[in-house]
C-alpha cells in the first residue's frame, strides 16, 4: 500500500514537503527562500517578521489618518475664519449706516424745531445751518481682522491641500537610530514624518483657534456698540414721531 505523502498532514514540521510550495506573501518583499526550504526556527522567525511588518504598517496607517484629520480640522478652521471676516465686514457696513441715520435724524430734528415755533426757528437761525454731509464715495475699505487671526490664516492657507502618504518607501535613507531592517527603518521614518506633520498641524490649529477667539471677542464688542446705537436711534425716532404728531 502506498503511503500518504508527508504534506498530507497540515501540522507536519518536515522540511521535505513534495509537490506544493508556498508562494510569496503579498505586501512583503523579503529575500528569504520559500518556507518549504526553511527550518522550523527559520519559519517562525519569518512569521514574526511578517507580524512585525503588519504592526509597522498599521502604525503608519494610524498616524497618516491622524494627519488627515488634522488637515480636515484646519480646513474647517479656515472656512470659519473667512466667515468671521465676512461677518466683520457686515458689522462695519452696518455701523456706517447707523452713523448716517443718526446724522439724518439730527437734521430732521432741526427742521421740526423750525416748523414748531418761531423761537425754535430763531434758535436754529443763530445756530447756523449744519454743515452739509460730504457725499459718500462707494469705496468700501477691506475689513481687517485682528493680526493674530490674519497670521494664523496665512500660515494655514500655505499648507492647505497638502497630502500625506500611508505607505513607506522601500529604500529609506540610512540614518542612525533606526532599525537595521530596511523595511522597518522605512516605516519608522514615515511615522516620524507623520508625527512631525501632526506637531506642525496642531501648532497651526492652536494659533487659528486663538485668532478665532480674539476675533469673536472683538466682534462681540462691536455688536454691543452697535446695539447701543440702535437703542439710541430708536429713542430719537420715537421722539421725532411724537413731535410730528404735535404739529397737527
Amino acid at each position: 500500500m502506498a503511503a500518504y505523502p508527508k504534506s498530507h498532514n497540515p501540522f507536519a514540521d518536515d522540511d521535505d514537503d513534495e509537490g506544493e510550495t508556498a508562494g510569496p506573501r503579498r505586501g512583503f518583499n523579503f529575500d528569504d527562500p520559500e518556507e518549504s526550504d526553511l527550518s522550523p526556527a527559520e519559519r517562525r522567525q519569518r512569521h514574526l517578521q511578517q507580524q512585525v511588518m503588519r504592526t509597522a504598517q498599521s502604525a503608519v496607517d494610524s498616524s497618516s489618518r491622524s494627519v488627515g484629520l488634522i488637515y480636515e480640522s484646519e480646513k474647517i478652521g479656515i472656512e470659519t475664519a473667512e466667515e468671521l471676516v465676512r461677518q466683520g465686514e457686515a458689522l462695519t457696513r452696518t455701523r456706517k449706516m447707523m452713523d448716517n441715520m443718526e446724522q439724518d435724524m439730527k437734521t430732521s430734528q432741526r427742521h421740526i424745531n423750525s416748523i414748531k415755533s418761531v423761537w425754535g426757528g430763531l434758535v436754529n437761525y443763530f445756530k447756523g445751518k449744519p454743515e452739509p454731509r460730504p457725499p459718500q464715495k462707494e469705496e468700501p475699505t477691506p475689513y481687517q481682522a485682528n493680526s493674530r487671526l490674519q497670521n494664523a490664516l496665512e500660515q494655514s492657507k500655505e499648507n492647505e491641500g497638502f497630502g500625506v502618504s500611508s505607505s513607506f518607501d522601500n529604500e529609506p535613507s540610512n540614518q542612525n537610530g533606526y532599525p537595521k531592517n530596511r523595511y522597518l527603518r522605512a516605516a519608522h521614518e514615515q511615522i516620524d514624518n507623520n508625527l512631525d506633520e501632526m506637531s506642525l498641524g496642531l501648532s497651526r490649529l492652536k494659533n487659528l483657534g486663538l485668532g478665532l477667539q480674539t476675533e469673536i471677542d472683538d466682534q462681540d464688542v462691536s455688536l454691543d456698540s452697535l446695539l447701543n446705537k440702535v437703542d439710541s436711534l430708536d429713542g430719537n425716532i420715537s421722539s421725532t414721531n411724537r413731535k410730528l404728531k404735535n404739529l397737527k
